[in-house]
C-alpha cells in the first residue's frame, strides 16, 4: 500500500508518526499484504457495527433499567448525557496511543473495552457500577471513533471516499439494529434487560478477532526492523524516533480544524436531538407512539445507503460545500414542516430530516481529505471528534428545557434550524480544498 502514497505521505509532519499497519504490511510478501487487507476491511465493518449498540440498545430498555437499578430521572438523564462527554474526553488519548502501540493495536484493545463494559454493566448491581462499566465501553468507542479515518487513510489511501462510506454504512446499520432488534431480543431471551443488554458483548467480541493479525504482523516486522532494510519501511521506522514528542503540527491554528470541529459539534447536536426528541414531537402532534417511533426508524435507517454515497461523491469534488448545503436545506425544509404541520406531513418530514443527518458521514470524509499525512489525520480527528462531541452537550438539554418553560415545540424547532444555520457557514470552510499541514504554524 505503501506504494501508493506519497514522500509527504511517509515522512509525517509529526515526530514519532503514526506508525501504521499498512507500513508493516511492506515487510511481508504480496500475497500476505493481499490477506491482511481483506482482514483490514473486515475489521473496520465489524468495528463500525460496534460503534453505537452500546448506546442505542440501552435507549430501548431505558425504562427498564432504571426500574430495575432504581435509577432516579435526574441520573437516567446524566446517563443519557455520558456518550458525547466519553467522547470528547477520551478521543483525545487516541493519537498517542496510536503513536505508542499502533492503530490497529488500539482498536483491537477498543474492542476488548467494548465487549468487556458490555459484559459488566448489566450485572454491576448498582447505578455507579452500570455508569462505570458504560464509560468503559464508551471509551473503546471514543478511541476507535477517532483512529477509523486514521486506518481508512493509510491503508486506501486512493480510496477513501469508498472506505469511509463502507464503515459509515455499516456504523448506521449497526446503530438502527440495536435500536430496532434490542427490545424483540430480550422478549425472546425471557425479558430480562440484563440479557437484552449483554448480548450486544458477544458482536464486540467478534469484532476483537479480525485486528489480532494485523497486531502480530506489527510485531514481527517490528522485529525485522532490527536488521537493515531499505525502501517506505525502513524509512517510517527510522522516522519513527522512540520517545521522541510530536513537535511539528500545531492543529489549534488551524482555521480549517476549528470549522471542521464546529461542523462535526453541530451536526452531532442535531443527532442527538433528532435520536432524543424527534418521536415526542410527532406524539404531542397527535402521531400514535407506534407511528412516532417507525418515523425515527425511518429517519435513522436513511444513514445507511446515504452513508456509502455521500463520501464517494465527496472525494470526487475539489470543494464539499455543495453536499454541506444540499444536506442543510434539507434539515432547514424538515424543521419548517415540524414546525407547519408536523402529523400531516410526517413522513417527508422524517425523510428529510434523515437526509439531514448524513452530515456525519461528511464530516468523516473530510477529516481524511483535509489532511495529508496519517499524523495529520489522527491530530484532526481527534480534535474535530472531541471538540465537536463538547459542543454537541448541551443541545438536548437546551431543547427539553425550551420544551418545559415554553409548553410547547415551537421554540425547540427555531433552535434546531437556528443551529442549521452556522452549521452549514462552517461545513462550507471545511469543505474547502485545503489541508491542516499547510494552515497550521509549526515550531522551528
Amino acid at each position: 500500500m505503501m506504494a501508493g502514497m506519497t514522500g509527504e505521505e511517509t515522512r509525517t509532519a509529526m515526530s514519532p508518526p503514526i506508525r501504521s499497519s499498512a507500513q508493516d504490511a511492506e515487510l511481508q510478501p504480496p500475497a500476505t499484504r493481499a490477506w491482511l487487507t481483506r482482514v483490514v476491511i473486515i475489521g473496520i465493518v465489524l468495528t463500525a457495527l460496534n460503534l453505537r449498540p452500546a448506546i442505542t440498545s440501552l435507549g430501548a430498555l431505558l425504562e427498564e433499567v432504571r426500574d430495575g437499578l432504581g435509577m432516579s430521572g435526574s441520573f437516567a438523564g446524566l446517563l443519557t448525557s455520558v456518550p458525547p462527554l466519553c467522547f470528547a474526553v477520551f478521543g483525545v488519548m487516541a493519537p498517542r496511543l496510536a503513536r505508542r502501540f499502533g492503530p490497529a493495536a488500539v482498536v483491537c484493545g477498543g474492542m476488548v473495552a467494548i465487549a468487556a463494559g458490555l459484559a459488566i454493566r448489566p450485572f454491576a448491581g448498582n447505578t455507579a457500577g452500570f455508569l462505570v462499566a458504560s464509560a468503559l465501553a464508551l471509551m473503546g468507542i471514543a478511541v476507535s471513533n477517532v483512529l477509523m479515518p486514521v486506518i481508512v487513510k493509510r491503508w486506501f489511501p486512493d480510496r477513501v471516499g469508498s472506505m469511509t462510506g463502507l464503515y459509515s454504512m455499516a456504523l448506521a446499520l449497526g446503530t438502527a439494529a440495536a435500536a430496532a432488534v434490542t427490545v424483540p431480543m430480550t422478549r425472546a431471551l425471557g425479558g430480562s434487560w440484563h440479557a437484552g443488554l449483554a448480548v450486544w458483548a458477544g458482536l464486540a467480541a467478534v469484532a476483537v478477532l479480525p485486528w489480532i493479525p494485523l497486531v502480530r504482523a506489527r510485531g514481527t516486522a517490528l522485529s525485522a526492523d532490527a536488521a537493515p532494510a531499505s525502501g517506505p519501511a525502513r524509512d517510517a521506522s527510522s522516522a519513527s524516533g522512540a520517545g521522541q514528542e510530536p513537535s511539528a503540527l500545531r492543529i489549534t491554528r488551524s482555521r480549517t480544524a476549528w470549522a471542521l470541529a464546529v461542523f462535526f459539534g453541530l451536526q452531532a447536536t442535531a443527532a442527538y436531538i433528532t435520536m432524543g426528541w424527534m418521536a415526542q414531537i410527532f406524539r404531542d402532534a397527535g402521531v400514535p407512539a407506534g407511528t412516532a417511533g417507525l418515523l425515527l426508524a425511518v429517519t435513522m435507517v436513511m444513514g445507511v445507503p446515504l452513508a456509502f454515497v455521500i463520501p464517494r461523491l465527496a472525494t470526487r469534488l475539489p470543494h464539499q460545500g455543495p453536499i454541506v448545503v444540499a444536506l442543510g436545506v434539507c434539515g432547514l425544509v424538515g424543521y419548517a414542516g415540524l414546525y407547519l404541520a408536523p402529523a400531516g406531513g410526517a413522513w417527508a418530514w422524517a425523510l428529510l430530516l434523515g437526509i439531514a443527518n448524513c452530515a456525519f458521514p461528511l464530516a468523516l470524509t473530510m477529516v481524511g481529505m483535509r489532511a495529508r499525512t496519517g499524523a495529520g489525520v489522527a491530530q484532526l480527528s481527534a480534535f474535530a471528534q472531541s471538540t465537536g462531541y463538547l459542543i454537541s452537550i448541551p443541545g438536548p438539554l437546551l431543547v427539553g428545557v425550551l420544551y418545559q418553560h415554553s409548553g410547547g415545540w415551537g421554540l425547540p424547532i427555531a433552535l434546531m434550524a437556528g443551529l442549521m444555520i452556522p452549521q452549514i457557514v462552517v461545513g462550507i470552510l471545511a469543505g474547502r480544498d485545503r489541508t491542516v499541514e499547510d494552515e497550521a504554524a509549526r515550531r522551528p
